[in-house]
């Protein structure tokens, strides 16, 4: 009989007599479901699906009641009859603990969750219909287990364990994203990611550098989008969704539609999402600092500061972006099959907030300052070969090439002069990686080059005139930076309670700079950088019993100096301007983790997890001196020198607690808990961490039952006083609320919330949410922007 689920019924029916095979697949994925159960209600007549997903259920009668269980899906209670009408398939829906099985992001290929020594946080599809996030910043926020910081609308800085900007990776599809000039200051290229064309996303919180090499210190942040399914009939698979939204507190307007043709062999996937976002809304009850009182204009060819009508809307915030994906996968055999994927993302320009406020004498200090359009384009080829040779079972090949643009663009209230630096990165990756089981272990190992070229230029403008001349670009241009690294990683087995995973990584690092003194006399002429990096892990998972669990895990990482540490020129704040250094050498960070998992019962689960991270000759930004001058003349104004220099320890210890109960099938809690305290060392003194965030977590009740999910959750950040702000912070007392004693500190906040989902039928699905029901008005710590105030938003999906 063949196995093709799209034969027409009839023709079904004719081999039903002798034996009658499914087929079980994903509802969401389309793919086969392997291990399925299947059985009738006395289980006196059972059979199980293959890996293919087919199963014969010919021992079945017509009037039977078939029961299917998987252990990531939702069991689901369906005639034999209604099967076969359905030519001979049944789709699964996917339950809570789909994503918890199988992870890729400790070795790129596919390990069970349970046997992985580090801590790692997924991201299902559904959650990310659910929560209706904006941006993928936005995404990993909703985790309540990475924070994130924001001076603009089109931002969203992770911070992850103290470490965030470029001591944390960001991959996509596993392609490293990170390039050069990934800056100690706030990032904001996770928006590039279109969240609606997230497939799913794993974040490995915690060192990552044995696969991943530099910038893994505190965390990786893996993002897989839709991939293209295939048919497993002679017909044509055509599937898709259409999706809009609408959000008040930012007048957010999105539109979002994918769709997968896909034949036995050969799937396409397309991918297209449009947002447009107005001036962001702040909330109601909070500290008056954070309103926005008066902004600036250009009337009649002069900047003028005018009063805001109201003074919660944050003037100018909004912007707009599109995001474009296509896929296309080919399957020639079972062991083979060839990926080529093409992601495009491209924002307008979006003003700098938190640059637009700042004021000298009571008058706002600039008149713009925006970000030009941020794009990105993705293009990678993937080769995959499965089969038993001798070196290895599975093998996976990635070749990439990505554009990255970027510019900034700022004028002072009053002046004439607009000063624009522009950045664009060519980066191009080369992964070989390989697996290899044994009988009780695998065997994972793999070679990596990277490569990128970045362009900069520097230019004014004089708005009145219109006349353009030449200024100092940001970093040197044509500059160049290589890493050419080697891994290998092994998971032992023990017994089916004890797991050990060590991995090894020697990474080589080349930079090559050189200095352009048109415009400052630099006592260099080239930076040349040719260092290697080691780094290990080593770690267990041991099953102590059916109600603990016990995870530890040790481990180094590093990062290498990038073209942004060494040959940087900006403002990074008032009065203070970042010059070259060429003489930096990388950081190392050595991480303890251990963990616990109690289920005390079968509807209760806790987690606890203890961390230590300690950073040794950290690159941190120390005054300086140029030609023996300390301050010198920087677009106009006097400014102190600085620089990034090898000049610090850091360390960070701190606890992450979570809760499960589910006290009925419909009815789950879960809650999330962040504690944590960072410190740097000043000379002999150790001072508060930037990046360590104040203590954060969220709190849900969801209720899940027929075609309604409801979700009450709460959201909640504790308080720095001013003494717990680190000195770069208690600096900048325009981003915070201010003290009775004058001081700046960051308030503590909390937010209520209810998001609801509603499957109209089996193509409609609705979802509404109310965030900030109190209408709080706070910012995240060391944000620029405040968060939104109350916000209803509202989306239809349409699947097909």
């Amino acid at each position: 009989m063949k196995r093709y689920y799209g034969i027409f019924a009839f023709f079904i029916s004719l081999f039903s007599v002798d034996a009658q095979e499914i087929q079980v697949l994903g509802e969401d994925s389309r793919k086969p479901l392997g291990n399925v159960a299947i059985y009738n209600a006395e289980k006196t007549k059972t059979s199980f699906t293959n890996f293919k997903g087919f199963a014969d259920i010919s021992k079945f009668s017509e009037n039977d009641i078939i029961i299917l269980k998987h252990v990531s899906h939702e069991e689901k209670r369906i005639s034999k009859a209604e099967i076969l009408r359905n030519n001979n398939v049944v789709f699964l829906l996917s339950g809570q603990n789909e994503l918890e099985q199988v992870v890729l992001s400790v070795s790129k290929f596919q390990m069970n969750r349970r046997n992985i020594p580090q801590k790692i946080i997924s991201v299902s599809p559904e959650e990310i219909k659910l929560y209706s996030p904006q941006t993928s910043a936005d995404l990993l926020q909703n985790t309540g287990q990475v924070y994130v910081q924001k001076s603009q609308l089109g931002g969203g800085s992770p911070m992850i364990r103290g470490f965030a900007t470029n001591r944390l990776l960001i991959t996509v599809d596993g392609v490293r994203m990170n390039t050069a000039i990934f800056r100690s200051g706030n990032l904001q290229n996770v928006i590039s990611i279109d969240p609606l064309a997230v497939e799913k996303a794993e974040i490995l919180i915690g060192p990552g550098s044995v696969v991943y090499g530099s910038d893994a210190i505190g965390g990786v942040m893996n993002f897989y989008t839709l991939d293209p399914e295939f048919s497993f009939s002679e017909e044509t698979l055509v599937s898709g969704n259409a999706y809009a939204r609408y959000a008040t507190a930012n007048t957010e307007k999105t539109i979002h539609a994918d769709v997968n043709i896909g034949g036995r062999k050969l799937a396409f996937q397309t991918s297209i999402s449009y947002s447009d976002f107005d001036d962001l809304k702040m909330g109601k009850h909070g500290p008056d600092e954070y309103l926005r009182e008066d902004y600036a204009l250009r009337r009649n060819g002069k900047d003028v500061q005018v009063e805001n009508e109201d003074p919660r809307l944050q003037k100018p915030t909004g912007y707009n972006q599109i995001n474009l994906l296509e896929k296309i996968k080919y399957m020639p055999g079972g062991d083979w099959d060839f990926n080529l994927g093409l992601i495009f993302s491209q924002t307008s320009n979006y003003p700098r907030y938190d640059r637009l406020y700042r004021k000298r004498d009571g008058q706002l200090r600039a008149a713009e300052w925006y970000y030009g359009p941020q794009t990105w384009f993705l293009g990678d080829f993937k080769i995959n070969k499965k089969g038993s040779g001798k070196f290895y079972d599975k093998a996976q090949f990635t070749g990439a090439y990505q554009f990255f643009a970027e510019s900034r663009n700022d004028r002072d209230f009053g002046g004439e002069i607009l000063f624009t630096t522009e950045e664009n990165v060519d980066a191009y990756s080369l992964n070989l990686d390989f697996e290899k089981a044994f009988a009780e272990s695998k065997f994972f190992y793999g070679l990596e080059y990277v490569l990128n070229n970045v362009n900069s230029e520097g230019e004014s403008t004089n708005i009145t005139t219109g006349e353009n001349m030449p200024t100092a670009s940001r970093y040197p241009d044509g500059s160049s930076w290589q890493s050419l690294a080697a891994y290998g990683s092994y998971q032992w087995e023990i017994n089916e309670d004890l797991v050990f995973q060590s991995g090894l990584r020697y990474s080589h690092i080349l930079l090559d700079a050189e200095f352009n003194d048109r415009f400052y006399d630099f006592p260099f002429e080239e930076a040349n950088i040719s260092t290697g990096a080691l780094t290990g892990s080593a770690g267990i998972n041991w099953k102590q019993n059916n109600y603990f669990r016990w995870r530890l895990n040790l481990s180094t990482a590093f990062r290498a100096p990038n073209i942004d540490d060494i040959g940087k020129i900006f403002d990074s704040e008032p009065g203070a301007v970042v010059v070259p250094n060429p003489d930096l050498d990388s950081e190392y960070a050595y991480n303890a983790e251990l963990g616990l998992e109690w289920s005390p019962a079968g509807n209760i689960n806790f987690q606890l997890t203890g961390f230590y991270s300690f950073l040794d000759n950290a690159m941190v930004r120390r005054d300086f001196s140029l030609n023996g001058e300390t301050v010198i003349d920087y677009q106009g104004e006097p400014s102190r020198v600085q620089a990034i220099k090898n000049a610090a320890s850091t360390y960070v210890y701190g606890f992450e607690g979570g809760v499960q109960i589910d006290f009925s099938v419909a009815l789950r809690l879960t809650s999330q808990i962040s504690i944590m305290e960072g410190k740097e060392k000043e000379g002999e003194e150790y001072l508060p961490l930037r990046h360590a965030a104040p203590l954060f977590g969220n709190m849900h009740l969801l209720w899940n039952k027929g075609k309604l999910k409801l979700d009450f959750y709460g959201e909640y950040n504790g308080q720095f006083n001013f003494e717990d702000l680190a000195p770069s912070e208690q600096d900048k007392p325009y981003l915070y609320a201010i003290d009775e004693d004058g001081n700046p500190y960051s308030p503590a906040w909390y937010t209520v919330n209810l998001a609801a989902q509603y499957n109209l039928n089996k193509h409609w699905n609705a979802t509404a949410a109310l965030e900030n029901i109190i209408n709080q008005l706070y910012r995240t710590y060391s944000s620029g922007i405040s968060a939104a105030g109350r916000n209803f938003i509202l989306a239809l999906n349409y699947k097909f």
